[in-house]
Parts: structure tokens; C-alpha cells; sequence
């Protein structure tokens, strides 16, 4: 774990610092936003789930507001045509989370700590596991829950924080959080600030 810290606290002294900042705090101001925009924000998540994160990117800015307005044979359409993988499930997953819009942003206020508000994303909107639920909600702010996805599982293995899993169960994304809560309370820094450090570490990019 050690290793982990010293590798993620040598990057902190580094220009990449100065972008960390700058997307938490672009991760804030998203939170305040209407309930629409974080809708929007959770379609990006939804696309996420074995895609990639530049390819989400690029299509959640050419679809825009059609993430609440298009029918689902049109979304699926236009997400086929911007290239996703899975363009006819995932359209069916956004227009099935509609339902949720209008009332999102109260919902998540309503819960006592974040990992309750994942718990009810996972069990809600369909589309959403641990890790694309945790990925939404550090998008809109929340700063203490962990983004468990490959490339954080391949750093961890690689500095001997962890045993690579078989398989990833809600049970085993805690216990793997609960590692990087620990690394996180070591280098000093909070879950989101973690997240972006390493994934620096193992792709060289920032995203979101």
C-alpha cells in the first residue's frame, strides 16, 4: 500500500495537480444543476458500462438534450451512429430511466450518505451497478465513494495493494473501496481526488 501512496503523492507536486482541482470542482458545479443536467450526466455513466469513457464523452455532446427528449428507436439510432457498442440496450435503459428526471436531484438529496443514494441507483436504474452509480455520483460532486473499474484494479494489483478479483460483487467492490478508503486517508486525498490520480497513473489522461 505504500507503494500506492508514494506513487499517487509524487503526481500531487506535479502540473496535473492543477487539473485535478479543476475537475472536482467542475464535478461541484455539476451538482448544483437542475435535475435534467445530472439526468443527462447519469446517461453518460449508463453509456460508460463496458464502453469507454472518450466514446461516452463524445456522444453525451452530440445527443445533448435527445437523452430526454428522443424516442427510444431514435436514440438507439443515433447511438448506433455515433458507434456504441450496444446501442438498442442502452437506448432502452435511458428512456426506461426517464421516469426518474424530474424528481433525481431531490431523491439523491434525500439519503444520509452517499453509499445509501448508490444502493438505490443500483437497485433502481437499470444500467447502473456499483460502478457506474459511484461514477455518477463523483461526477455530481460526491467525494467519498470509489469508481471500481478496471484500469483502478490493474493499478492496484501492479503495486500489490490487492489480489486481481475473478469477479466483481457488490460485496468485493466494497472490500476493494474500502482498500482505496484507506490509501485515500494515507496520500491524504479524498475518494474523487484518488480516482482521478490513478487513473492518470494508468491511462496518462483526465477525463471525467
Amino acid at each position: 500500500m505504500k507503494r500506492v501512496i508514494k506513487c499517487i503523492q509524487d503526481l500531487r507536486y506535479d502540473a496535473i495537480n492543477a487539473l485535478v482541482e479543476r475537475r472536482k470542482r467542475e464535478f461541484k458545479a455539476l451538482g448544483n444543476s437542475s435535475s435534467k443536467e445530472l439526468f443527462k450526466e447519469m446517461c453518460f455513466c449508463i453509456l460508460t458500462a463496458n464502453y469507454t469513457a472518450e466514446g461516452g464523452i463524445r456522444i453525451q455532446k452530440e445527443i445533448g438534450d435527445g437523452f430526454l427528449t428522443l424516442s427510444e428507436r431514435r436514440l438507439a439510432a443515433r447511438l448506433k451512429e455515433l458507434g456504441h457498442r450496444f446501442p438498442n440496450t442502452r437506448a432502452n435503459y435511458i428512456v426506461e430511466a426517464r421516469k426518474h428526471t424530474a424528481g433525481l436531484k431531490k431523491t439523491l438529496s434525500s439519503f444520509s450518505c452517499t453509499a445509501d443514494a448508490r444502493d438505490w441507483l443500483a437497485k433502481n436504474v437499470k444500467g447502473l451497478g456499483y460502478k457506474e452509480a459511484s461514477h455518477f455520483l463523483r461526477n455530481i460532486g460526491h467525494d467519498d465513494v470509489a469508481i471500481v473499474d478496471f484500469h483502478i484494479i490493474d493499478f492496484l494489483v501492479d503495486h500489490g495493494a490487492v489480489e486481481r478479483p475473478k469477479t466483481i460483487t457488490p460485496r468485493k467492490y466494497v472490500e476493494i473501496e474500502d482498500v482505496l478508503k484507506k490509501i485515500g486517508l494515507g496520500a491524504g486525498m479524498d475518494m474523487a481526488e484518488l480516482d482521478l490520480y490513478m487513473w492518470y497513473c494508468e491511462t496518462g489522461k483526465i477525463l471525467k
